[in-house]
């Protein structure tokens, strides 16, 4: 079984799979939009993913931790990574990338290579793809981050 994962807040576990945030903000591989899913390839993966999006202006303490069974679904792996894909902002280009494979619905999932741990995969899903019309998770559970990273990391968020 090929798992993947997703934390978000708490208040949106039930849509978290709609792609709705991204499709309002766009993300490092869609406009905004364009809805989709950012699933990551393991659970500490996920909460490295989260801890990078966060900020002070951040008022959630109750996160939910979903895992999602990806292995039915049609999945391609990103043929070439378009220049700047690392960089800490997202590129244009990886913005184009990724919307021309959400428009083109070749496949369900996307692999694309984290820019936080490059060695380790994360999925794009495409909610609007004809496969993902009954997905849902497989998992879900409270997450909380261990106490000592909000005295390591001075957070005021988590």
């Amino acid at each position: 079984m090929l798992s993947a994962y997703r934390i978000v807040n708490h208040k949106w576990r039930t849509s978290a799979l709609d792609g709705e945030g991204a499709r309002l903000h766009g993300g490092r591989w869609n406009h905004p939009g364009h809805p989709c899913v950012y699933l990551a390839s393991s659970r500490a993966l996920a909460a490295l993913e989260l801890l990078v999006h966060l900020t002070p202006k951040t008022k959630c303490v109750r996160f939910s931790f979903l895992e999602v069974n990806l292995t039915a679904l049609s999945m391609e792996k990103i043929p070439t990574l378009p220049r700047g894909w690392d960089e800490t902002l997202p590129s244009g280009a990886t913005r184009e990338a990724g919307t021309e494979w959400l428009r083109s619905k070749r496949s369900a999932v996307l692999q694309v290579p984290s820019v936080l741990i490059q060695e380790e995969p994360n999925y794009l899903l495409n909610p609007s793809h004809p496969e993902c019309a009954d997905f849902f998770p497989i998992a879900a559970r409270d997450f909380f981050f261990d106490p000592r990273l909000k005295k390591n990391l001075g957070s005021t968020y988590l």
